[in-house]
């Protein structure tokens, strides 16, 4: 069966970074950040947080094959700030967001517990 493992679209392989940077040398401010086993939940996530900061021109993401657990994710920015700063807001901005996700289910959820019991 072509099909990999199942544990590699989860573990990183010994050696081999998680997220890879690389500037773009052809458009100013522009990089490509490699997310190593990762899929299109986050590739999409990341790419609509990055649409919400009004300094990124351009964020788009890719998965170069269907059996590489890989996103590419294109960043281009204006000159007031760089891809990384625009990753780095994204990724914090994420973290608040679904910590605040979590916090109001479980209070939701102890709430529907208590008033169960």
């Amino acid at each position: 069966m072509n099909a990999p493992d199942r544990y590699e679209r989860f573990v990183v392989p010994e050696g081999m970074r998680k997220v890879a940077y690389e500037r773009d040398m052809k458009v100013m401010n522009a990089a490509t950040i490699t997310l190593q086993r990762e899929d299109h939940t986050i590739g999409n996530v990341l790419r609509m947080q990055l649409h919400r900061d009004p300094s990124v021109l351009f964020a788009g993401y890719k998965l170069p094959h269907a059996l590489q657990y890989r996103v590419v994710v294109k960043i281009q920015t204006t000159s007031q700030s760089s891809p990384m700063q625009a990753y780095n807001s994204a990724i914090t901005d994420l973290t608040k967001e679904l910590d605040h996700l979590k916090a109001a289910f479980e209070q939701e959820s102890s709430q529907k517990q208590a008033e169960y019991y």
